[in-house]
């Protein structure tokens, strides 16, 4: 971990000698000369460091070493963030008097008020804190000199420094290792579990069957679960299925919410553990259910007992399973599950090798296969047959170009480490070691989150930016950066089980026990999660002081727990699974070093003013607080914040006017406020703004909201955006906003005022001032009251388009021509209650047109809803349309007569749903009606409600 932190301060250390050299804006006069001497230092010590971080797992003393030299950098790195959080305030401050000057000039308001005084030095403070700057960088330069001369006690071999930058350079098809889900040699294994699963009943004759899957780390115990689980013919077989991730400490409260929540997608407010089984009890009775109970650890019975799955589950039908997977036999044994137990061994080799082999020799070519094989080979037998250290290990050389590079890792001496905890820790500290310093970084901040937690991949790019693991000597964007550090660990199999959106973008993920061990393995006591102790809300003690990251779980209702001790260091805090109403001044002051705080999903009523003391913060997270109404002021001096997150607060009244001052604000969500009348208009010159979820339309004229055509600087906006509560005056503020200009935009939202009694012209003129970046990936626009689609011309020259929603135009009486967008894979229209005909209009062709290629070609989704007045569809029969059809739905359509016959001929059509379709349930009900014939060939079909 040393390397990545030294190779992150060197950046910033020659950051701030180019900054502080103009003479206007040196701030530490006498401290140039240590800071260089300091970062002269640290280069010599930067070429032992791979030798060290390899030594250390063996050697105590290398450990103590690089601990004193982690412990002098985080202290550089902090007096640096004072140094450089002084210049900025310095900056807000001469741009707040040029603009009194003007205002008093002028006669206009301020946009923002003066400072509130967390860093208002008179000239004497200045000097002094300056000063003590300058006192604090020359104490640190003296240690470091005594840890630089220490290095030479231990021998270390010198590394030649940023060898590793190549393993960014991704190939064409990286996507699909990531996708690699195949499982090699559990065939007998597989048989046995899916003829257990699918019996009527235990063999003792019981109603109620357990199965454990046990077996050692590694060993692909889940992922045999997963294949159960996901079986047509399991799914078919029971009513109700639920996975829930159990790990320790064995929690049955919360256990039993996990389930009810699977079950119906609803969370129970109740932490009575009797109320939360009778609730469960009630939902699967007389239903045949299957339980999947991942990664069980305790052998206490009284814990099991109190559970009462066994006697619940005995009102369920017949052939109800519980499922298990687990490390320890002892699990089998106190569920007296022994006799239907299935044993996870150690692959074989031949399977061990191909799974080894389908991964490194993933896109290569037939020759490589043969001049690599023997040597594959070879590494596999270091594997030992786990699983999981054949697909790291075939992740790790699939990066290797040369014969001399897989002898590397075949003959590591890392192989003959035995002081690590686990087998499979070898073949995972071979793929680390072989990281990039800075990315090691972020795959160790990983220890920070408990096991099987869902990992959202741009809230872990974000904690990782504000720890400043993304910097970059060239010009490349920091959350580019973190997207290809994700890809690299994602692609060295660290990640897994990946969830992605409806485009098939990466959205998260998780982290497999093991690979979490690992991590946490590697940071120790850096990284640490604590449970909180029922009642005990007044204190939380952190293990030592050399605590940086903390994760609270399970805080009860009440304020945030005072940190007795060790604090002082901390630059993450973590609550998860907590209910805290309030911060104490003294809490925030006991962190000054903080860098990220997520208080998402808590029960916050306020946020104290002293949260403007985090000077070093640049990531907060307030999201999911439902009594929050407002942020104070003091917000606004927090100038090094990145991430400001308050979405879902649906009290959330205003925010803070001065927030033009957080000059180096990045990431603005405040998706669902929906008390937020408008977003303060300090926000407009925020140039280097990337990403603003949504922005409210201000419903009157008010001089301190931000208007449209403010955002028209923000050309750097990415990802999402949703632009609400649009009228009839919006349309040359749409202009101002220059949508055409932000390339960046993945999706944009336009959503007008609905409920309007007659079309609103104004709406026309809005929808032709849209007309996003080509580069658009998802559009929506709703409850627009037009009668036309002229307006929407634009839409023909959007060739990246994937997604297109159109939601309740409900005077518009066409649909808009799509047909010729050659990248449409997922159509959504709902609301269209005046359309009668789609015809060829919709194509995008005109009826006397010749058309040549095919239309639609990548659609993939088609929804239809409330289509009131939809009466025919009709396409002509000789074009080739919509071929690649995979899912078809018609809700609530109630005059549609029939489909057309193009449809019965899409050979990749697998799902086609009709409901509150009373003319189409006739004809296509299975069985009888007269066009049954047509569609009984598709997999997935359902007609009407039943």
């Amino acid at each position: 971990m040393a390397d990545a932190l030294i190779s992150v301060l060197l950046e910033q250390l020659a950051s701030v000698v180019y900054k502080h050299t103009n003479a206007a804006v040196k701030l530490v006069l006498d401290a140039e000369k240590d800071v260089k001497s300091f970062s002269s230092k640290l280069k010599a010590i930067q070429a032992v460091l791979e030798d060290a971080e390899k030594k250390q797992v063996t050697e105590a003393s290398v450990e103590d070493w690089l601990k004193k030299l982690k412990d002098v950098s985080y202290e550089m790195d902090n007096v640096l963030d004072e140094w450089n959080t002084e210049l900025l305030r310095q900056q807000v401050e001469e741009k707040q008097e040029v603009e009194v000057d003007n205002a008093l000039v002028t006669k206009k308001k301020v946009c923002f008020p003066m400072p509130s005084g967390c860093f208002c030095f008179g000239k004497v403070n200045k000097v002094i804190h300056r000063h003590n700057i300058a006192k604090r960088i020359k104490e640190l330069n003296e240690r470091l000199t005594l840890i630089a001369a220490e290095r030479e006690m231990f021998g270390f071999h010198q590394t030649t420094i940023g060898g590793h930058d190549e393993q960014l350079i991704q190939r064409q098809n990286t996507s699909s290792l990531v996708d690699i889900s195949m499982i090699f040699g559990r065939e007998e294994e597989k048989k046995m579990l899916l003829s257990k699963l699918l019996r009527e009943s235990n063999q003792d004759g019981g109603k109620l069957l357990v199965i454990p899957i046990v077996g050692m780390g590694g060993m692909g115990k889940t992922t045999l679960a997963q294949l159960a689980y996901n079986n047509e013919n399991v799914t078919a077989h029971f009513n109700k299925k639920v996975w829930v991730c159990v790990s320790d400490p064995f929690d049955e409260v919360k256990i039993a919410k996990a389930i009810i929540e699977n079950l119906d997608e609803t969370q129970s407010s109740s932490n009575e553990l009797q109320i939360l089984l009778q609730s469960i009890k009630r939902r699967v009775e007389d239903k045949k259910f299957l339980l999947v109970l991942d990664d069980v650890w305790t052998e206490d019975h009284k814990k099991w007992e109190n559970l009462k799955l066994p006697i619940i589950m005995q009102s369920c039908a017949k052939g109800s399973t519980i499922l298990v997977t687990t490390r320890k036999e002892g699990v089998a044994k106190m569920m007296r599950a022994t006799s239907s137990m299935i044993h996870s061994d150690k692959l074989n080799d031949k399977d061990c090798l191909a799974l080894f082999n389908s991964i490194a020799f993933l896109d290569r070519k037939e020759d490589q296969v043969t001049e690599f094989g023997a040597i594959g080979e070879e590494i596999v037998k270091k594997c030992k047959g786990l699983p999981l250290a054949a697909k790291t290990l075939g992740s790790l050389v699939w990066y290797k170009k040369t014969k001399e590079e897989w002898r590397d890792v075949l003959n590591s001496k890392i192989w003959e480490l035995e002081e690590v905890e686990e087998q499979v820790f070898r073949p995972l500290l071979l793929s680390y070691y072989d990281l990039a310093p800075t990315v090691k970084m972020c795959l160790l901040y990983c220890a920070i989150f408990p096991k099987d937690y869902k990992l959202r991949k741009d809230d872990l790019i974000e904690f990782w930016m504000s720890q400043d693991y993304l910097n970059s000597k060239g010009k490349k964007e920091k959350r580019r950066i973190g997207q290809s550090y994700f890809e690299s660990l994602a692609m060295r199999s660290f990640f897994q089980d990946f969830v992605k959106d409806e485009l098939g973008n990466i959205r998260g993920c998780k982290m497999h026990d093991i690979v979490h061990d690992f991590v946490q393995f590697l940071t120790q006591k850096e990284c640490t999660i604590i449970e909180a102790v029922d009642g005990a809300n007044q204190s939380t003690e952190l293990p030592s002081d050399k605590v940086r990251h903390l994760t609270l779980k399970n805080v009860a209702k009440g304020p945030l727990p005072t940190l007795c001790y060790g604090c002082k260091n901390m630059r993450s805090l973590i609550l998860l699974d907590s209910e805290i109403t309030t911060i104490s001044p003294r809490s925030v002051m006991q962190m000054k070093c903080l860098r990220t705080l997520n208080l998402s999903d808590n029960m916050l009523n306020e946020v104290p003013k002293e949260i403007g003391e985090l000077i070093h913060l640049r990531y907060m997270d307030l999201s999911w607080s439902g009594n929050l109404k407002e942020l104070p002021d003091a917000v606004c001096d927090l100038y090094n914040l990145q991430t400001l997150d308050v979405s879902w607060c649906p009290h959330l009244e205003k925010l803070p006017k001065a927030m033009g001052k957080l000059i180096n604000l990045k990431h603005l969500y405040v998706w669902a406020c929906s008390e937020l009348r408008y977003l303060p208009k300090g926000i407009g010159s925020l140039k280097s703004l990337q990403v603003l979820d949504r922005f409210y339309v201000c419903e009157g004229d008010d001089d301190e909201a931000l208007k449209l055509g403010d955002l028209g600087i923000m050309d750097q906006l990415q990802g999402i955006l949703q632009i609400e509560r649009l009228g009839k005056d919006d349309a040359s503020e749409i202009e101002k906003a220059q949508l055409g200009n932000k390339e960046h935009l993945s999706r944009l939202e336009v959503l007008f005022h609905g409920g309007a009694a007659e079309q609103r012209k104004g709406d026309e003129e809005i929808v032709k001032a849209l007309q996003p970046h080509q580069n658009l990936e998802s559009l929506l626009i709703g409850y627009c009251q037009i009668g036309t689609t002229e307006s929407l011309y634009w839409i023909k020259s959007l060739h990246n388009l994937r997604s297109v929603s159109l939601i309740g135009w409900r005077f518009c009486e066409v649909l808009p021509p799509l047909g010729k967008l050659p990248s449409l894979e997922i159509l959504e229209i709902d609301g269209m209650k005046k359309v009668k005909t789609v015809g060829v209009e919709f194509l995008g062709i005109e009826e006397e047109e010749q058309v040549s290629g095919i239309l639609f070609p990548k659609l993939k989704r088609l929804e239809f809803r409330e289509m009131r007045n939809w009466e025919e569809w009709a396409f002509l029969s000789e074009i080739t349309i919509m071929p690649r059809l995979s899912e078809l739905r018609i809700l609530y359509c109630p005059t549609l007569k029939a489909l057309p016959e193009f449809l019965y001929k899409i050979p990749e059509l697998r799902t086609l749903e009709i409901k509150g379709c009373p003319i189409l349930e006739g004809e296509y009900e299975k069985g009888v009606g007269k066009e049954w014939h047509n569609i009984f060939h598709i997999p997935n079909l359902t007609i009407g409600w039943n």
